[in-house]
């Protein structure tokens, strides 16, 4: 299964795009540089874009009657409200998305680890907090795939991105680009697998909208299923989640295994349990039963090929990695 499609992806413009940051530099990320082939990325700089200079003086986050906001440090100007009206322009231009990648720690495009302070004056961090135009991103799409290039080192979280942002990109371009009826139950039954390991009992009532019993008008029924399956696919699923689909996608071939088959795949699921190998190895694994035993049903679900196989990459930095 080789159809993918591109998702949209909404990305700080100083990971690999640009030396933009304030002091005039530029952050690498193997992952955004992997990406570059397999997604529409729409780079942003909010900082420069609201007319601050490269270089520039350093924000910060300060609290002011409960509230955040964008300061910087040597001038003392506030520049919460142009950050604010430029994140709405910006979402009214570039439209939807399928998720983002941006910039980890950053008073502007930080996701949810950006330190607040008291005030200016004081060095004491009171709180950790979404940036201004990071924590704007989460509400405008409260339920994409939004993640810092800092986590994405780590693969678990790496893997359930890709698996949601490819996922999202896929009903948003073919269910709700074509609103057929036909596409969504194509798109329920070839996602089972993936609402299994995520969700059950959602997986089960997403399957009864598509199936559509009360012959509700289609574009209500995709607008209903487009609002379920992103709350689902927000919430990483565990290990023992994906355990329990391996186990019963390995019950397709119990039979006819070799024991030291069955003994490899038992190691594997151990050692993906403790951490200490991919969910993409074991899939590899599967995907090669799937071909040497012709099973047709699981070779059509998405969860043994979820993204571009060019994206399956064990390394891991280790940090993150109970975020």
């Amino acid at each position: 299964m080789t159809d993918y499609v591109k998702p949209k992806v909404l990305v700080s413009k100083c990971i690999g795009f640009d030396s933009c940051r304030f002091n005039g530099g530029i952050i690498s990320s193997e992952v955004v540089d992997t990406l570059q082939e397999q997604v529409k990325f729409v780079p942003v700089c909010p900082e420069v874009e609201i007319g601050l200079g490269v270089p520039r003086k350093a924000l910060r986050l300060v609290k002011k009657d409960g509230e955040p906001r964008l300061i910087q440090t040597e001038t003392r100007e506030d520049y919460t409200e142009e950050m604010k009206h430029y994140a709405e322009g910006l979402f009214s231009k570039i439209g939807e998305i399928d998720g983002a990648i941006l910039k980890n720690r950053s008073p502007s495009c930080g996701t949810t680890d950006v330190k607040a302070y008291a005030d200016l004056d004081k060095s004491g961090v009171i709180e950790k907090a979404p940036g201004i135009f990071g924590g704007a991103v989460k509400d405008r799409y409260p339920f994409k795939p939004i993640e810092n290039e800092g986590r994405l080192r780590n693969f678990r979280i790496r893997e359930d991105f890709y698996t949601s942002l490819f996922a999202i990109a896929r009903f948003r371009q073919r269910v709700e680009g074509k609103g057929s009826i036909s596409e969504l139950t194509d798109f329920q039954a070839r996602h089972k697998f993936i609402l299994m390991a995520y969700d059950q009992d959602k997986m089960r009532k997403l399957g009864r909208m598509a199936a559509n019993p009360d012959e509700k008008e289609i574009e209500k029924i995709i607008q209903d299923y487009r609002e379920l399956l992103s709350k689902v696919l927000s919430e990483n699923p565990s290990p023992g989640s994906h355990v329990n689909v391996l186990q019963h996608a390995y019950g397709y071939f119990s039979d006819e295994l070799e024991n030291r088959e069955k003994s490899l795949f038992d190691d594997y699921i151990e050692d993906y349990r403790k951490g200490k190998v991919p969910l993409s190895s074991i899939i590899s694994m599967i995907r090669s039963w799937i071909a040497r035993f012709d099973r047709d049903y699981l070779e059509e679900q998405r969860y043994f090929d979820p993204y571009p196989r060019e994206l399956m990459d064990i390394s891991d930095s280790g940090k993150g990695r109970d975020l």
